[in-house]
């Protein structure tokens, strides 16, 4: 159903979706190695990468990276691969190569890897053994793979790119900044400096667009809603699917009932969460620029000198700069403004 919640796996749940999907598929039939697919939180890449999947005939691994720990080690990071590879279908496409592996056991239908010791498998190992088939390996909201342990799956990413040509990966971030400073195709430093990457990224629904999604949305429900009740959800949650989404299926459990306070009430606090947790890790101050960015402090200048009126001290223009860029990396600001009307007027609750 369009307005499931739950991330969509068939096409005919994807609503308008078909140019993202079709330019995947393409990309993946010329065998390119990395394919990164970018877009601001609840686009629907998630979505689309598992329609995509579904679609192929070949076997696939699918990694969650937000499952691991800020500060991961090697052994969540093994846990993680080896449970992305613990499914029927692959196990059952790949026994006859994977019994070969030397620190990979089959249990029924789960891969255990050694992470140490005498039997520990390198991945560089493991993935020149699954490149005997072609193998998609794909790492939703790859950018939590960074950390200090982040240079194995990098250095491995680099190795595939060299020497596996039937492996390809497709890497999903929310966070697109930091997922492409991960990758580091333009820092010198970076184990894929030079490599070419091929980036989709999924744009939000236009005002049509999100006034058809629901449309469909409400009448595959068996749902009336007047005309002037869509129009003002989508005014207010400016074309994200997610948000949209939210909105159309508590109005569906609520049979046809209409709170739209209500509904704006439960998205603030949705993401209100999700800023105090970047406030929680990076510091108050990014609140703070956050917070008199959404009060129209929109230029260096401004917002500068609000932000020093806040804490009563000099702050460094590197300082500012910094929280800014890192903002922007993100994906919560571009040029002093809130990429989701949302988290500007969560923002405003602190």
């Amino acid at each position: 159903m369009l307005l499931d919640p739950r991330p969509k796996t068939s096409r005919n749940d994807l609503f308008d979706r078909e140019k993202e999907l079709n330019e995947l598929h393409n990309t993946i039939e010329k065998k390119m190695p990395i394919v990164a697919l970018t877009g601001v939180r609840r686009i629907g890449k998630t979505s689309l990468l598992r329609v995509f999947l579904n679609e192929i005939d070949l076997p696939h691994i699918l990694i969650d990276a937000r499952e691991l720990p800020p500060n991961y080690g090697l052994r969540d990071l093994y846990s993680l691969i080896s449970s992305g590879m613990s499914n029927k279908t692959f196990i059952e496409k790949m026994r006859n190569i994977l019994k070969a592996v030397k620190g990979l056991r089959i249990m029924g239908f789960e891969v255990e890897l050694s992470w140490k010791g005498r039997e520990s498998l390198l991945l560089p190992v493991l993935f020149d053994y699954l490149n005997k088939e072609r193998i998609i390996i794909a790492v939703d909201e790859a950018q939590g793979l960074r950390g200090p342990r982040g240079t194995i799956f990098l250095d491995t990413l680099a190795h595939a790119y060299d020497y596996d040509d039937n492996l390809s990966f497709i890497l999903t971030g929310s966070e697109a900044g930091l997922l492409l400073d991960y990758l580091g195709i333009e820092n010198p430093s970076s184990p894929l400096y030079g490599r070419s990457i091929k980036m989709i990224t999924i744009e939000r629904f236009t005002k049509d667009q999100s006034i058809e999604f629901l449309k469909q949305g409400f009448k595959e429900a068996g749902v009336t809603i007047p005309i002037k009740y869509i129009e003002s959800i989508t005014e207010l949650f400016d074309g994200i699917p997610g948000w949209l989404t939210l909105a159309g299926n508590t109005i569906i459990n609520k049979s046809g009932k209409i709170d739209l306070e209500k509904i704006k009430t439960q998205a603030i606090e949705i993401a209100r969460k999700e800023l105090q947790g970047i406030a929680n890790s990076r510091g108050k101050r990014y609140a703070l620029i956050l917070k008199s960015i959404a009060q129209g402090f929109n230029t260096w200048s401004k917002l500068k000198h609000r932000l020093e009126e806040l804490e009563g001290k000099t702050v460094p223009k590197s300082a500012l700069y910094n929280a800014l860029e890192t903002l922007e990396k993100l994906s919560i600001i571009k040029n002093y403004e809130f990429l989701d009307p949302v988290y500007k007027e969560a923002i405003k609750t602190f």
